[in-house]
């Protein structure tokens, strides 16, 4: 019994026979079918309790890492040794039934008293084997089994395919056996108690029962069972003895043998034939995926012999193979116990994926019980279809296995099968999934169903029956008021204009919408029926079936049906009564029975109506027909409304061809793409000239939020589950509704009350907590001020969206996709799916198997061509085709049936040739849907999926990092120097050439270029003045952007930057591969780098989302206390600032950032009084670091060098933040932190650092007021960038300087030299190709010139900015286009852009992803918004906007645009305050010295720059005269007017100047009302060219009412 494990050969022959018993294998292979065998043996079944309740576990699994791999692992663990048990102790495994298998010992009957104990002895050490095993998933594993003996029969029997089984008393024992045991018994049936060795084997037994139950073998002390054992085998034809004594299964040693190899196949389903000569492994067959299981169940009649059953099997068996073929089903086991003989069929095995399985299925089972009842000695028919998620795979040992199904689906079907005998019974899945109508099925009485705890509905599948569809088939044409169908308007706009001129012409008229199954097409019917009706049209709706096809007339019968009034008729006679009445004007009596079999009615049969031939009959129905409908139409306009209308038969597509010629009718059709050519009246009735073909799209993004927030009835919904709904569903809404059906099932969705973001506390993981609301003005979903009933959906917490496993009937949508490829586009769509949705050709062709150029290039061809890839040749191709889908279109089938056909058939020819031309070309590919890519992955094992990981990963790290354009370096700077992140396979050589690749910057060698920029001593002398200094720095800048056009060298990048597509195509696939490889160190490092990656790129929300992820990985990390960790700690703290700091949340901004430097060893005080000695500490080193400069220094390490990097921007933060403060001690802490940045800067000895530092600090002085340091410090840093060659980084520095004084210059007010430096800066920015910087250039230089009332110029520059937006598709830059824009509707005087152009951006673009966290910009606009309507005096209108920017407000942002945007919305509250004295409210003395006091706050506030100090004395002296204080007012009024002069704004004088002339003047002309203003507003196109008309538009400024207290 110590048999080993020896190797087995790999031959085609020992694979097959794995599959089989040596009862097979070693049988007769007789070609008579059926064929019987007769032998005497012992039967053993176990059956294994706990693997259908493991397998629902995986198959319901939230996510996708629980592969069927990890599954058919615990399964083959336990079922294997089993198998090995049996096996060792000469058993054969005759079948595998699932979870349970039947072992065979063929002895001769005088041998069957000593095999008994043998087999009993082996049932004892299996259950050994489980008394105390549980596996790995918690679920506890046991067996029962059952033995009988006696006399077998062994019958074969099929066709093509050959079956066989084992059949007698014996088999019946054998599973009465096991029914009668608990976990852990072994039960021998009363004939195996009789033939056994009873002296041995100690039992107990079962009242009432023959039977009993084995307690344990009871063998003398000195009895030698191995020698007993022995002699026993040696009785076996087939037990593995001599040579072959090492190993298990003597089938395992078979020789080649041609003839039995093709005599063998016949009993392998096709599929795992296919597998076995691809060699694939056993576990490349095991799926968890959707299928449909068929359980048919015969019973016989009494006691019928052998060969009368074996015939009634055979014939059934033919049968049922027919059937099954044409639809890709599969007999995967036949068993014969108690029930009867069950065939378990399966549609939807790997490979054999259809579409529309579940209703081929239900078809199937009608016809194949319809067939099998006819069969001579079947008594009982019963038949159970069940559809869902099971697990398919081999199940069993390497040597003895075979494919099967486990799960809960079919046991539910078996247990129908049993439970509802004599018909075809179904559950709710297959029910609710199949494209049969409802009045198909019968909903029948809920019973106990063994093993199913909670049993759902069964229905009764009641046959196609053509009597049964009669009147059933009326489409609803009721509109839900609470569910508006969505984007769908440009349809709604089509067949409003159709039914126009349906209703103005004397012609038919035809709409069709062909659109595949999901888009909504019946919805979209259903609404046109309602919006057809008025009083008098006559609209009909019906809904066809894949049925309607196949029977003749039905589309016309059911049409005249309605027309009729037969539909509504409750019996037969009714309908008879009825139709006399109606058609007795058109034909004669004694023809009336010609309708019987039309509209199921029972006139009297008539000699002259049973000698019609066919086709007169045809024609008198015909012409009946017409003269009814002709009638009808002169009373009302008919409408016909046919949804599904790809099945209508061909006699009814010929009807409606003469209809549309001889009447007047709308006819509207919803159909599928027809999947075979139409026939020729159909495509007459598309060619017609009245035909409007419309081939329906996607539906927007927008929709499909809308549509959520409707399905789930709340208000808004997160971002992120808005981008994975819309991603998810590519538009169709069947896909949306899978989807959060799946979400709500695995109760990710929390719906609860909505806190407005002002009472809620602001903590990281609320940061971004913003709701996406639907599109469209409903009453439900409007934010108003009963914001407490409001309800918002959420995510619950830890939820991984991106990992979600597929619903299982999109998963099925996609399998069948891949079932239909060939074998190499399977694989390639399969390696795709490892690298993720989006992938690059080279990463594709790296990871593919080594397979032919031209035949992968072929494949992909084809799949592009399917539409399962998209290809792009740039990552900005593939972002702008996303943000378009697939939009509704009109087909001209007229017009392109007139072609030539030559030329199309040309066109065909030359196609494929095209595509891959256009393939070979493309750098970039995307899954269509990805769902797809996420089934095509779980497909995978996890073996398998790991190592083609590892090959991605390393792939992809070769460029792990910035593009060329930003210098190739690390986007956290020297990260990759800090921490080690090589990959441990990787080797030396490798390593070097990815630390290279890597690099921060580039070294000056790689230029050439020796020219160096002037020295300082040629530009700036100590004596020269300020201005001077000013002229020489612009001169400066001059020369050099002359030297770089005229460089012979390319000092500018050739293409702009491309970081977005590095982030997108390299980091993000690498950290999820890393991830997936549980190389959590690897992900964290990538994860951090793709955070600064996206704020660099101003994409503060992605930022957010992928920290999340990095914030996961940190926190599986928390105990290790290396200093690779600690830093990695400060980048993450450091980032979460920075994210925290472009949003607005200052507060946690500066907990964050002040976290990050503790780690990085740069503690900032808390006090005051640390703060005093911290700032003399740090001017000491400063003094030092100064003295130092020039001296040859040993530069600090890459390690010290990333420190110092994280510091300086964790301190450049600080300062800003602590600028914002109101309160004045916290100037200080601001100073300390700007002063620490530089010394910062300067120990790093790199002079971008050094000069960033510089003028951060020379900003911070002249904020604050330290008059004697900020231009000390501005020449200081204009002094670095002498004496460096004239190279790439230079240049950058240099672009940097001159638009950093720029925008000093222009916060500070000095507006001339601003506008110099800001053309500069564009010059230069517009040469190294930097979107996010030059888009805040131009705006600063439009602006500028804007309040220099040089219009001119600053339309040019206006121009280059909308060109720049447009052409990048640059969401900032579009915004802050149309907040200058806007800003010229209110104070420039003219239009540049409508306001209504204006504000439809702002409504299309409120939920953009970057612009909704862009607080200052989104401040600005909503408050341009709001005083538009303020001035227009549209209170409700100005209260929308007015609360939008109000929540903005408490994000304060250091920047510009904030300042901008926080100036117009105290207008806003100025304009309020006038209101309210206007109504007379109360405490409105209170709200305006409020009000005072928070415009004097703002001036005196560092952070607001004195460009902004006019704008609010105007306003503040606009306050005083309301509230009657005149003295305060003018004081405010000079203040403002001196400011101006100073600064030289133009724009803010004249408002001023009229502002005062029209407060204190007694003549008020309604001429000067802003209403009559807006009138009379030119168009800048109007007036460009007339220098006059230009001075002109400067009196179009608004005045503001007096409405004193």
């Amino acid at each position: 019994m110590n048999i080993g494990k020896a190797s087995l050969p790999d031959r085609t022959i020992v694979r097959i026979a794995a599959h089989l018993p040596d009862l097979i294998v070693y049988g007769d292979f007789t070609p008579e079918r059926p064929s019987m065998e007769y032998f005497d043996g012992i039967l053993m079944f176990v059956d294994i309790s706990g693997f259908t309740a493991m397998t629902e576990k995986f198959s319901t699994a939230m996510y996708m890492d629980r592969g069927a791999e990890q599954l058919v692992d615990i399964l083959n663990r336990h079922i294997s040794v089993i198998v090995e048990k049996v096996l060792i102790f000469g058993g054969d495994i005759l079948k595998f039934a699932g979870d349970a298998l039947l072992a065979l010992w063929k002895v001769e009957r005088k041998q069957l008293k000593n095999f008994i104990t043998v087999v009993v002895k082996c049932s004892l050490e299996i259950h050994g084997v489980f008394e105390n095993q549980e596996s790995e998933e918690g679920l506890d594993i046991r067996v029962k089994i059952g033995l009988s003996a006696g006399h077998i029969k062994k019958l074969v029997f099929g066709d093509e395919k050959s079956y066989f089984l084992v059949i007698g008393q014996a088999v019946e024992d054998v599973r009465f056996a096991e029914s009668m045991a608990q976990m852990n018994d072994t039960i021998l049936s009363p004939n195996c108690w009789q033939l056994c060795d009873r002296s041995v084997i100690e039992i107990e037994r079962i009242p009432d029962q023959r039977a009993v139950k084995v307690n344990f073998l009871k063998l003398p002390p000195d009895y030698n069972f191995d020698e007993f054992f022995m002699r026993c085998m040696a009785h076996l034809d087939y037990y593995p003895s001599g040579d072959h004594k090492n190993i298990l299964r003597l089938a395992s040693t078979l020789e080649s043998d041609p003839q039995l190899e093709i005599s063998l196949q016949k009993y392998i389903m096709r599929s795992i034939l296919k597998q076995i000569d691809d060699k694939q492994l056993k576990g490349y067959l095991s799926e968890l995926r959707p299928v449909t299981i068929v359980f048919v169940n015969l019973q016989f009649k009494g006691q019928e012999a052998a060969g009368d059953i074996g015939q009634a099997i055979q014939d059934s068996s033919v049968y049922i193979d027919s059937v099954l073929k044409n639809f890709k089903g599969q007999i995967n086991k036949v068993f014969m116990f108690d029930k009867g003989c069950s065939f378990l069929c399966v549609f939807g095995f790997p490979g054999e994926k259809a579409p529309d399985e579940i209703t081929h299925a239900l078809e199937s089972a009608v016809v194949i019980f319809d067939y099998c009842s006819q069969i001579f000695k079947i008594k009982v028919v019963s038949i159970g279809v069940a559809s869902g998620t099971v697990f398919c795979g081999i199940v069993g040992h390497s040597v003895r296995h075979e494919y099967t199904v486990v799960g809960q689906k079919v046991n539910i079907a078996a247990r129908m099968m049993v439970c509802y005998p004599g018909i075809v019974t179904c559950d709710s899945v297959t029910y609710s999934n199949c494209s049969l109508p409802s009045y198909f099925f019968k909903e029948l009485p809920k019973r106990h169903m063994k093993g199913v705890a909670e049993p759902e509905p069964v229905y009764q599948c009641l046959g196609l029956n053509e009597k049964v569809l009669f009147g059933m088939s009326s489409l609803s044409c009721n509109r839900q008021e609470d569910y508006p169908l969505l984007g769908r308007n440009k349809e709604i706009r089509l067949f409003l204009h159709n039914m126009k001129e349906f209703l103005l012409s004397q012609s038919s008229k035809v709409l069709m919408f062909e659109g595949v199954s999901g888009y909504g097409k019946s919805q979209l019917v259903s609404e046109l029926g309602y919006l057809a009706q008025a009083e008098d049209h006559r609209v009909i709706a019906i809904g066809l079936t894949k049925v309607s096809i196949h029977w003749y007339f039905h589309t016309i019968q059911l049409l005249m049906a309605s027309v009729l009034g037969l539909d509504t008729c409750k019996h037969y006679k009714e309908r008879q009564h009825n139709l006399e009445e109606t058609v007795k004007n058109y034909l004669d009596e004694k023809l009336y029975c010609i309708l019987n079999d039309i509209f199921h009615v029972q006139f009297p049969l008539t000699r002259e109506a049973c000698t019609m031939t066919g086709a007169k009959k045809e024609d008198k129905i015909e012409a009946l027909f017409m003269n009814v409908l002709k009638e009808t139409s002169k009373d009302e306009k008919l409408i016909f409304i046919i949804d599904e209308a790809q099945y209508i038969d061909i006699t009814s597509w010929e009807f409606l061809e003469k209809l549309i010629q001889k009447l007047n009718v709308f006819l509207i059709m919803s159909l599928s793409p027809f999947t075979n050519t139409p026939c020729q009246s159909a495509i007459a009735i598309m060619k017609n000239r009245n035909t409007t073909y419309i081939i329906i799209g996607e539906i927007s993004s927008k929709d499909i939020r809308s549509k959520v927030c409707l399905d789930l009835n709340v208000a808004s919904i997160p971002k992120e589950l808005e981008m994975y709904l819309v991603e998810g569903s590519c538009g169709i809404p069947f896909y949306c509704e899978e989807l959060l059906k799946n979400l709500d099932h695995h109760k990710v969705l929390i719906v609860h009350q909505y806190q407005p973001e002002e009472k809620s506390k602001v903590s990281w993981h609320a940061l971004f907590k913003n709701y996406t609301k639907p599109q469209m003005n409903i009453n439900l979903f409007s934010f108003s001020s009963k914001e407490d009933r409001i309800k918002v959906c959420d995510i619950a917490p830890g939820v991984r969206l991106k990992n979600m496993s597929p619903p299982s009937t999109l998963k099925e949508i996609s399998l069948v996709q891949l079932d239909s490829m060939s074998l190499s586009q399977q694989m390639l769509v399969r390696c795709a799916a490892i690298i993720g949705q989006t992938f690059t050709t080279a990463l594709l062709f790296e990871i593919l198997p080594c397979w032919n150029m031209k035949m992968m290039v072929e494949a992909l061809a084809t799949l592009v061509q399917s539409s399962i890839f998209y290809c792009f040749q740039s990552q900005k191709e593939l972002r702008l085709a996303a943000k378009r889908r697939g939009a509704t279109r009109e087909v001209h089938h007229r017009s392109m049936a007139l072609k030539a056909s030559s030329e199309i058939e040309g066109r065909e020819e030359d196609q494929p040739y095209v595509l891959e031309n256009e393939v070979t070309q493309c750098h970039i590919l995307r899954f269509c849907k990805p769902i797809m890519q996420k089934t095509a992955y779980e497909l995978w094992l996890k073996d398998q999926k790991a190592a083609l990981h590892v090959k991605c990963a390393r792939f992809l790290e070769e460029s792990a990092h910035k593009c060329e354009h930003c210098g190739s370096g690390d986007f956290i700077p020297y990260h990759h120097y800090a921490v080690d992140i090589r990959l441990n396979t990787l080797d030396l050589d490798t390593v070097k050439k990815m630390i290279h690749t890597h690099g921060v910057k580039r070294t000056k060698e790689v230029f050439t270029n020796k020219e160096r920029l002037s020295k300082k001593s040629d530009v700036l002398t100590d004596d020269l003045s300020p201005e001077k200094i000013g002229e020489k720095i612009l001169y400066f800048f001059d020369i050099t952007l002359d030297k770089i056009t005229a460089a012979d060298e390319i000092l500018i990048p050739t293409e702009s930057c491309q970081c977005q597509e590095v982030l997108e195509s390299v980091l993000l696939p690498l950290a999820y591969h890393f991830t997936v490889l549980e190389e959590l160190d690897k992900a964290l490092y990538y994860y951090l780098e793709i955070v600064a990656g996206y704020i660099s790129l101003n994409d503060n929300y992605l930022a957010y989302l992928h920290l999340c992820e990095g914030e996961k990985l940190l926190q599986s990390r928390k105990h290790d206390k290396s200093w690779c960790h600690t830093f990695e700690s400060a980048i993450f703290y450091t980032l979460k600032g920075q994210v925290s700091f472009n949003v607005g949340q200052m507060v946690l901004a500066k907990k964050m950032m002040r976290k990050a430097l503790k780690l990085l060893k740069r503690v900032f005080p808390y006090n005051c009084i640390s703060v005093l000695l911290q700032t003399h500490v740090e001017k000491s080193k400063h003094a030092f670091h100064i003295s130092q400069q020039g001296k040859d220094i040993c530069p600090p390490g890459k390690r010290k060098l990333a420190q110092l990097h994280q510091q300086i921007s964790c301190l450049s933060s600080l300062w800003q933040i602590y600028s914002l403060d109101y309160a004045c001690h916290y100037k200080y802490f601001a100073h300390l932190a700007s002063m620490m940045q530089v010394n910062s800067a300067l120990e790093t000895q790199n002079n971008f650092q050094i000069i960033i530092a510089y003028l951060d600090y020379s900003l911070h002085s002249q904020l604050a007021g330290y008059q004697g340091l900020w231009f000390k410090y501005e020449v200081m840093a204009f002094e670095k960038i002498f004496n460096e060659p004239l190279n790439r980084e230079t240049v950058e520095i240099i672009a940097y300087v001159a638009e950093k004084l720029s925008y000093i210059k222009y916060i500070m007010g000095y507006l001339d030299l601003s506008i110099q430096l800001g053309f500069r800066a564009h010059g230069m920015w517009q040469l190294i190709k930097d979107p996010n910087r030059h888009c805040f250039v131009l705006q600063r230089l439009t602006v500028a010139l804007f309040l220099k009332n040089r219009y001119q110029k600053m339309m040019e520059v206006m121009d280059w900015m909308w060109s720049f937006a447009s052409v990048e598709e640059h969401a900032i830059s579009q915004g802050l286009f149309y907040d200058i824009c806007l800003d010229i509707l209110l104070y420039g005087g003219f239009i540049y852009r409508t306001f209504e152009e204006c504000l439809e951006f702002i409504n299309d673009q409120e939920d953009n992803k970057i612009l909704k966290f862009h607080s200052g910009l989104l401040l600005a606009l909503y408050s341009d918004v709001a005083i538009w309507f303020a001035r227009q005096e549209q209170w409700e209108n100005f209260q929308v906007f007015y609360n939008r920017a109000k929540k903005l407000v408490q994000r304060k942002t250091p920047s510009v645009l904030y300042c901008s945007g926080f100036s117009k919305f105290m207008e806003c509250q100025v304009l309020c305050l006038q209101k309210q004295i206007q109504d007379q409210m109360e405490n409105v003395q209170d709200i305006g010295v409020e009000l005072l006091k928070t415009l004097e706050n703002l001036v005196a506030q560092s952070s607001t720059g004195p460009i902004f100090h006019p704008r609010i004395y105007h306003l503040m002296a606009y306050v005083c005269i309301l509230m009657g204080d005149e003295e305060n007012c003018n004081l405010f009024l000079r203040t403002a007017l001196q400011i101006c002069d100073i600064q030289g704004n133009v724009l803010e004088k004249i408002w001023l100047t009229i502002s005062k002339k029209w407060w204190y003047s007694d003549k008020v002309s309604e001429e000067d009302s802003w209403l009559q203003i807006v009138l009379r507003l030119p168009r800048w196109s109007e007036i460009q060219l007339d220098e006059n008309k230009i001075k002109a538009v400067e009196q179009n400024k608004f005045r503001f009412k007096i409405t004193i207290m």
